[in-house]
Formats: structure tokens, C-alpha cells, sequence
């Protein structure tokens, strides 16, 4: 089985982005949209003493909780609007991508073109509403708990209008993060959601520089480890650059056909499958299912069934059972995602209505299962990939106290929309570029 890199992307003068005004707005409203997300990730909740909340995360660093506060950009430390980030609304797709499998009713819903899309995304809304009214009663009763072990200070005021105002407050930051990655992909570059992911991830990078560059100076860490922790950051940012571009060709004939006295078709092409089809899919949806018993546990505030309890322990940050879990929710993912976003039987059916085939496989269902064999095999490398990308880095941290900042989940995030906005920017570029070519040429055309 060949695979190839795509490194064949076009080559484009920067010097027309200072020319594409459409492009620019965009841009320019990205990083309006981003800046304030940013200012909302620093407004309180109300009724938290700030000093009191620093000491109790604290004494909870190193776990689960690390990792939602890193998705929220440092949010959920200190306990601003923004602290459930847009983990609700993740969590909830997947269940809605779940059921729409399962649930017939809502498969003939999503078969409905743009409308059956709209109601699914409806569903996915109201569906969020509960899961972060949910969460945020949990984070309102884990910082009630708190306030009681600690003696008093963290919470000013606990009670029942304290727990309505962390909901409210809390579910309406969710609600307005959902409609600004709405926004931004609408109106601007790249994907929304992602990007509001990624500027939380981007966030922390400098502050985590500092912190190991300071154990450098005062000697906790040898010059040899942190030359090490870089070359390894590189090492993985080009070895996912490099398997993201990665594809498998598999190679379409058009047959001859002869219209009057002149010949057409009969051209030989490529139908190009991605290495990793689901891209950061499956670790993002792997790591919110993995949150989740953490959240029950702050729900239950210490009073929960004892199972439950043992479950959150043992899917702590970096335990066995957690890797583990991981690696299974990565591999399932991997493999839900990309039956659902490409079709084998559709695509068959398409290629034999055009008149195309593969040399070689009968058209119809040979072809499709042709094409499921190759989809399978390399969603087995694609999987493998994304999980020892996620898991080895997990694995340094948590047994050898390595300072990876941005852990395996985190770096592809970050890779994978990086390239994925570059191209989107190329993409506007290029049709910049024709636009321009297509002027010239009605000009020249009146001026004859």
C-alpha cells in the first residue's frame, strides 16, 4: 500500500494578502473575536475569594483537572465566565453523532439535506444547555465542599443564590463561546471551535517557556533535559505535519468517449485519501468522555458512591487505566468518524455514474468494498498515529515529571489547525489571484 506525502500545494505570492481586502476582514475579525474570548477567560465568577481558590488548585495540581484547565485556557483555575470553555458543547456532539447511528429517527433527520444539518444542531444546542447547567452545578457544590473542608474563604457566600449564579453564569459563557466559533467560521478563517481551542492551548505556551527555563536557571533541570524536551517538541510537530499530509492515491480511469469527429475523456486521475480523515477529532471527543467522571465526582462532592470515587482515582492523569481508556476511545473514534464523513458504497455509486472505474476492480459494489479494504487499512495506521502522538507524551509527564507543556492531545490540536487555517488562507488567496487573472482578461477582451 502506497502512501504518499501531499507536499504539492500551491506556491502563492504573499504580497497579494495585502491586496485581498475580504481576506483581511476576516483575519481582522478572527483576531477580534479571539482577543475577546481572551478578556472573558479573566472576568470572575462572583462570590469567589481569588487568594482562597489559588490555594486550593494548588493542592489539586498534577490530575485531570490540569488538562480542562488547559483546554480552557487557564479558565477553570481561575474560575472566570468562560471556566467550562466549549467542553459542553463537544461532549454533547458526540452523543448527537452517536445517536444519529443508532436512533433511526434521527438518521432520516440528518438525511434531510440542510435542513435535517439546522435541527441536528438545534438538538445539539438545547443538549448543551443541560450539559453545562450540569457541570456548572457540579463546579458550584465542588466549591461549596471546598469552602466547608477549607474553613471558610473560598466561597463569600454559599448557598442557593450562589449556585444559581455560577450556573447561570457559566452556562451563558458556554452558550456565547458556541455562538462565537459559530461566528468566526461563518465570517472568518478556519474552524471556530478549534481555533477557540487553540488560543486557550497558546495561551499558556509562554508562562509553561518561563517556568522551565526557570528550573533551568536554578539547576532543577540540566541544560541536556531541556535541549532534549525542545528537539522532542520539534521531533513530533514534524512527524504530525508530515503523517497529516500523508495520503493514499488510489488511481480512477475515465474511459475514451467520441462525440462527432473528436475524441474526449480517456485521462487518468487520483482519488486521494487522507491518512488521518478524522483529525483532531478523536482525541478531543476521547479526553471530554474521559473528563466526565471527574465532573460526576464534583457533582457528588465527596458523597458519591464509593465505585465512583475509585473510577476518578484511577483515571487520573497518567495512570494505567487512563492510557488505556484513552488509547480505546482514540482507536473507536477514529474509526466512527471516518465511516460517518466518507461513504465507500456512495462513492462507488458516484464513480460509475460518471463513467469512471479502477483498473482492475469490477465497478459497483467491488469497487466499494475495494475502497473499504484501503479505508480500513489506513484508518489502522491513522489511529496508531494519533494515539502514540497523545499517549507518549502523557506517558513523560506523568512516570518521568518531564515539563511537556503542551501534551499529545494539545500539540495536535495545535498542529492540526495551524494547517488547517494556512490552508483555508491559501485557499482565499488562490481565488484571489483567479479573480484578478479573470479582470485582466475582460479588459484585454474590450480593449480589442
Amino acid at each position: 500500500m502506497a502512501i504518499t506525502s501531499g507536499k504539492n500545494t500551491p506556491q502563492l505570492n504573499l504580497g497579494v494578502l495585502g491586496r485581498a481586502k475580504e481576506l483581511k476582514k476576516r483575519i481582522w475579525f478572527v483576531l477580534g473575536a479571539l482577543i475577546v474570548y481572551r478578556i472573558g477567560t479573566y472576568v470572575p465568577l462572583p462570590g469567589i475569594d481569588s487568594r482562597a481558590l489559588n490555594q486550593l488548585f494548588s493542592q489539586h495540581s498534577g490530575g485531570i483537572m490540569d488538562i480542562f484547565n488547559m483546554f480552557s485556557g487557564g479558565a477553570l483555575g481561575r474560575m472566570t465566565i468562560f471556566a467550562l470553555n466549549v467542553m459542553p458543547y463537544i461532549t454533547v456532539s458526540i452523543v448527537m453523532q452517536l445517536l444519529t447511528v443508532m436512533s433511526p429517527a434521527l438518521s432520516a433527520i440528518k438525511k434531510e439535506g440542510e435542513r435535517g444539518r439546522q435541527k441536528i444542531n438545534q438538538y445539539t444546542r438545547y443538549g448543551t444547555v443541560l450539559m453545562a447547567s450540569f457541570q456548572g452545578m457540579g463546579i458550584a457544590v465542588f466549591l461549596e465542599s471546598s469552602n466547608a473542608s477549607s474553613g471558610g474563604g473560598l466561597v463569600l457566600d454559599p448557598g442557593l443564590f450562589f449556585r444559581i449564579s455560577t450556573i447561570s453564569t457559566l452556562v451563558g459563557g458556554t452558550m456565547f463561546l458556541m455562538w462565537l466559533g459559530e461566528q468566526i467560521t461563518a465570517r472568518g478563517i478556519g474552524n471556530g471551535i478549534s481555533l477557540i481551542i487553540f488560543a486557550g492551548i497558546v495561551a499558556g505556551l509562554p508562562s509553561a517557556l518561563a517556568s522551565t527555563f526557570e528550573l533551568g536557571r536554578t539547576g532543577a533541570l540540566s541544560t541536556v533535559v531541556i535541549l532534549l524536551i525542545v528537539a522532542l517538541a520539534i521531533g513530533l510537530i514534524f512527524f504530525i505535519v508530515f503523517m497529516e499530509l500523508s495520503q493514499r492515491r488510489i488511481v480512477v480511469q475515465y474511459p475514451k468517449r467520441q462525440m462527432g469527429n473528436k475524441m474526449f475523456g480517456g485521462e487518468s486521475t487520483h482519488m486521494p485519501l487522507k491518512l488521518n480523515m478524522s483529525g483532531v477529532i478523536p482525541p478531543i471527543f476521547a479526553s471530554s468522555l474521559l473528563l466526565f467522571p471527574a465532573t460526576l465526582a464534583g457533582f457528588s462532592a465527596g458523597e458519591g458512591p464509593a465505585w465512583l470515587e475509585t473510577l476518578t482515582i484511577y483515571l487520573g492523569h497518567g495512570k494505567p487505566l487512563y492510557i488505556a481508556t484513552y488509547v480505546l476511545l482514540i482507536v473507536f473514534f477514529c474509526f466512527f468518524y471516518t465511516k460517518n464523513v466518507f461513504n465507500p458504497t456512495e462513492t462507488a455509486d458516484n464513480l460509475k455514474k460518471n463513467g469512471g472505474f479502477v483498473p482492475g476492480i469490477r465497478p459497483g459494489k467491488h469497487t466499494a468494498d475495494y475502497i473499504d479494504r484501503i479505508l480500513t487499512r489506513i484508518t489502522v495506521i491513522g489511529a496508531a498515529y494519533i494515539a502514540f502522538v497523545c499517549v507518549v507524551p502523557e506517558i513523560l509527564i506523568s512516570q518521568y515529571a518531564v515539563p511537556f507543556y503542551l501534551g499529545g492531545t494539545s500539540l495536535l490540536i495545535v498542529v492540526n489547525v495551524t494547517m488547517d487555517t494556512m490552508t483555508q488562507v491559501q485557499s482565499h488567496l488562490l481565488a484571489h489571484q483567479y479573480e484578478g487573472l479573470l479582470k485582466k482578461a475582460k479588459l484585454g477582451g474590450r480593449r480589442k
